[in-house]
């Protein structure tokens, strides 16, 4: 492989692009803003999204799909609730055997879809990879160390892929666990929120800390549900995401649980930005898709019944801390 298309020119996006040309490739990545094409052609720097890192020369960007699918792999970089808009729109102009690799985390909405399964419906026979870990775009555009996550159900391809995107800070670890990938990194976002709530709150280290624990529990219990590996979720997909996106101010989810904490509207914090906090959307997926499979998240629903239900936060957490008293395991 040496032509690699990457599809969503958010920040996450222009990261593995520096990435994949850091590995040795050519790079095309399709923006949904024409302004941001333009200024990555031309300055070789995305302003809109991840300014003040200046981008490879190799580096091209489009507004067309069919230009970033006319290449050997594609990463799949949309929103995760415009995943499936998207994948349709491509699917007319993408090559037999190209994989699509998904690189964003989320569950869709009403259907309760992880994205491999969103993927999978709407590009049939197309192979297809997670990249998840715990990564800051920033840092991987800043080209300090990093360890990820691919999963791919094909060992050949997966192997393929590590060989073709790992970069000397960048490093790749093979799994064949495609739905634990998912699971952790989607889950993670939305206890990212409530471990933000806890600091806006300025309840303590404490509570975080108990709070990132029972929340692993809760991505185990849900991931188990749905097949996934409990090795999986204890790894950098699962347990290093959760880490890392529950204690900085970087991740675009603890901030926004941060500003809730404090007392700020939900409508007021998003109005005030213009990248995506998945958290926010994934919140209802992970607790119907639960309820589907019958697993207990009292977190994630606590979340979801601030962001979506009107729920007041004092109260929530008080309802958290008064649940019934129970073995750790269980």
């Amino acid at each position: 492989m040496s032509k690699i298309g990457i599809i969503g020119a958010g920040a996450w996006g222009t990261a593995l692009a520096m990435v994949a040309v850091r590995a040795g490739n050519e790079v095309v990545m399709q923006a949904h803003e024409p302004e941001v094409a333009d200024a990555i052609n031309k300055t070789h720097e995305n302003t809109l999204f991840l300014p003040s890192y200046e981008l490879d020369p190799a580096i091209k960007a489009t507004t067309k799909l069919s230009e970033a699918t006319d290449v050997n792999a594609v990463l799949l970089v949309a929103p995760a609730q415009h995943m499936r808009a998207v994948c349709d729109a491509a699917a007319e102009t993408w090559p037999d055997g190209v994989p699509a690799i998904i690189c964003s985390k989320g569950i869709e909405q009403d259907s309760c879809a992880l994205m491999s399964e969103v993927v999978g419906e709407m590009l049939p026979g197309k192979p297809v990879a997670i990249l998840s870990g715990p990564t800051f775009a920033a840092e991987v555009a800043g080209d300090l160390p990093t360890a990820v996550t691919l999963a791919c159900d094909d060992e050949t391809m997966a192997k393929l892929l590590m060989e073709t995107l790992s970069a000397r800070f960048f490093r790749i670890y093979r799994s064949r666990d495609v739905i634990g990938a998912q699971i952790g990194g989607a889950v993670k976002n939305v206890l990212a929120i409530a471990c933000g709530i806890v600091e806006g709150r300025k309840l303590g280290d404490n509570t975080r800390a108990a709070l990132v624990t029972r929340g692993l529990a809760e991505i185990s219990r849900l991931g188990i549900a749905k097949g996934a590996k409990a090795e999986t979720l204890a790894g950098l997909s699962g347990l290093g995401d959760l880490t890392l996106t529950c204690n900085a101010m970087q991740s675009r989810n603890f901030s926004l649980g941060v500003a809730l904490g404090q007392g700020k509207t939900l409508e007021d914090i998003m109005g005030e930005r213009n990248s995506v906090a998945e958290g926010v959307f994934t919140a209802s997926s992970v607790t119907d898709l639960a309820r589907r499979v019958n697993v207990d998240l009292p977190i994630c629903s606590a979340v979801d019944g601030v962001l979506n239900h009107g729920a007041d936060i004092d109260a929530t957490i008080n309802a958290l801390l008064a649940r019934p008293l129970k073995a750790e395991t269980a």
